[in-house]
């Protein structure tokens, strides 16, 4: 199974990118599209509705202001849909938090945090990896890499912290 990210513009790419990022770093295909809820709904439907039958099996949604992007996905497709609010505008996001997190009932989003694309990139991982082990066993030894960066980290501000005494 596949991600597919879809971004409301082209401006939305450099906060989008840590989400394939972390895809490829885990071995997961993607493909990246740009659609819009307001300016190219028949496109963004069709998409959507293509998506499971294009072989993918989780949708990550970028969009900043009223952010309908991850809504209208959500309502044209059963795949899982990841809001990803992008940080725009007067109000640096939040608009877009509040629309993916207040979805009316019946149609459910998930939404990570503004500008929290490198974990929706994770998420979408953690979803695939219910049904992959391969991928199960790929996400575990991600965060045990983790886990060992911040036991380094530490090292070091200990290290560091000897020699000024």
């Amino acid at each position: 199974m596949r991600v597919l990210v879809v971004m409301g513009s082209d401006s939305d790419l450099a906060q989008m990118t840590p989400a394939w990022v972390v895809l490829q770093s885990l071995g997961i295909g993607y493909e990246v599209k740009v659609a819009s809820a307001h300016r190219s709904p028949e496109r963004l439907v069709q998409i959507a509705q293509r998506a499971r039958e294009d072989g993918f099996g989780v949708i990550l949604a970028g969009a900043g202001g009223a952010a309908h992007l991850a809504g209208v996905m959500a309502a044209h497709t059963t795949l899982p849909v990841v809001a990803v609010p992008i940080a725009v505008g007067t109000l640096g996001g939040v608009d877009a938090l509040l629309s993916a997190v207040q979805m009316p009932g019946g149609v459910p989003i998930a939404s990570v945090g503004i500008g929290g694309a490198r974990n929706a990139g994770l998420f979408a991982a953690a979803i695939l990896s219910a049904s992959d082990p391969e991928l199960t066993q790929r996400l575990q030894r991600f965060r045990q890499e983790q886990s060992e960066s911040v036991l380094a980290a530490d090292q070091r501000v200990q290290a560091q912290l000897k020699g000024n005494t």
